[in-house]
């Protein structure tokens, strides 16, 4: 029988919340951790807010010289796989090293590290030649994303297939999805999948200032900065964070007494080939990723509970979303409870679809729906149910998470309760 793929454990690092149960917290009660900007000035920039982690690498376990050699971005990566691995259970020194995998997504590598040494080298940007004895042992290390994935693979004494999956804002589900395929295919027996992004920076908030994707707004309330689906919003707030998974093959995890959040039953992703930034409004490319993923998983629109939105805030996003659920789920995207955890923890790029992919399996175990934050004023264009303001319980069997890149790259992935899917477990 074919190998089917299940999450056993889960770790994060996220704004407003350091661990799994401290970020489904702040999911579940609506609180918003998005914030004026702390880590820079950015009194210079047309965007002032994000959504900041309030990590401290020491009391999250790493040693000196792990603070010192890691990006803040690895350091994410680390300490939401160790979560994860603790979370699980399994005892990832017990088996074959070689059967232990690797997947970890990334949409901008190690930007902050980069940028500060960046800073050290060119002292402060007055030196167009660089005198590179002032960088710290590890840049070259800074200059590879891989080592993103590396680092997670020596915690984890992983020395199976390690990779790092960057495609833009769906990395996080592209690398789970490629984690699910090595347990699928037999490449491994335990997955370490997920992304991690820490883009809060000078150069990251230039860029996308020179763009305007992102929310202008620096007098109003920042924790109602992030506004998905509502009539007032105006750009996204960038984030930061990580989620890392426990992936095993089902089999397996019963057979050890796991417990298991949920299976990941299909997935499938698309490019538009349109535009670099830009979609276009009908949505076709996200319904087809949703439509084959549906198939992948068999199962019908009908089945689906509830769907996790990419949701940005940005109104392009927003309408081209709404026209893909209606394409691909036909009537029945007018019942589905829909929400874009956004709202809360901003976007941070190529992580933030593992930290959704994260909230999606915690939604399953608590049959809880997230709720869009700051939803008050809605887009007469967006006339799906978003789940405004506050949470909502919700019987959940199969739940329905996708994500839309720069690049033109649409994700879908569907998420099931463990149990629900008819087929017998392997």
């Amino acid at each position: 029988m074919s190998r089917r793929a299940v999450i056993t454990g889960i770790g994060a690092v996220a704004p407003g919340g350091i661990g799994r149960d401290a970020y489904w917290d702040l999911l579940a009660h609506g609180r918003t951790a998005t914030r004026r900007i702390s880590r820079f000035d950015a009194s210079a920039f047309r965007s002032q807010v994000a959504a900041e982690c309030d990590f401290d690498p020491v009391a999250a376990g790493l040693s000196p010289q792990e603070v010192r050699r890691m990006d803040r971005a690895a350091q994410f990566a680390v300490v939401a796989a160790r979560e994860a691995i603790e979370d699980s259970g399994i005892d990832v020194g017990a088996g074959d090293p070689g059967r232990t995998a690797v997947s970890i997504g990334s949409a901008v590598g190690c930007t902050t590290g980069l940028e500060d040494e960046y800073a050290v080298l060119s002292d402060g940007g007055r030196n167009w030649l660089v005198d590179h004895t002032y960088g710290v042992p590890h840049l070259y290390g800074y200059m590879v994303p891989s080592t993103l994935a590396a680092e997670v693979a020596w915690r984890a004494r992983a020395e199976g297939p390690v990779a790092l999956i960057s495609t833009g804002c769906t990395s996080g589900l592209d690398a789970i999805a490629h984690g699910v395929q090595l347990i699928e295919e037999g490449a491994a027996d335990i997955v370490l999948a997920g992304a991690t992004d820490a883009p809060l920076s000078p150069i990251t908030s230039a860029c996308f200032d020179a763009i305007k994707a992102t929310t202008p707004n620096a007098d109003q309330d920042p924790g109602s900065a992030s506004r998905p689906f509502d009539g007032r919003r105006d750009g996204f707030v960038l984030g930061e964070g990580s989620a890392v998974m426990v992936i095993e093959e089902a089999g397996a995890a019963r057979r050890r007494g796991a417990t298991v959040y949920a299976e990941v039953a299909g997935f499938a992703n698309r490019s538009n080939a349109f535009h670099m930034t830009g979609l276009k409004p009908d949505g076709r490319e996200m319904a087809e990723a949703i439509r084959v993923a549906l198939d992948r998983a068999r199962l019908d629109p009908g089945a689906i509970d509830h769907v996790n939105a990419h949701g940005s805030g940005t109104k392009q996003n927003d309408r081209h979303e709404t026209a893909a659920f209606k394409r691909s789920l036909g009537q029945r995207a007018h019942e589905i409870p829909v929400s874009s955890i956004k709202s809360m923890i901003g976007h941070s790029l190529g992580a933030i679809g593992s930290l959704e992919v994260a909230a999606c399996a915690l939604a399953l175990r608590h049959q809880v729906v997230p709720p869009t934050a700051n939803l008050t004023v809605p887009d007469p264009q967006c006339d799906l149910d978003y789940v405004p303001v506050t949470a909502r319980e919700h019987r959940m069997d199969h739940v329905l998470s996708v994500g839309s890149g720069f690049g033109g790259f649409q994700s879908a992935m569907i998420l099931s309760r463990p149990g629900a899917r008819k087929e017998a477990v392997a």
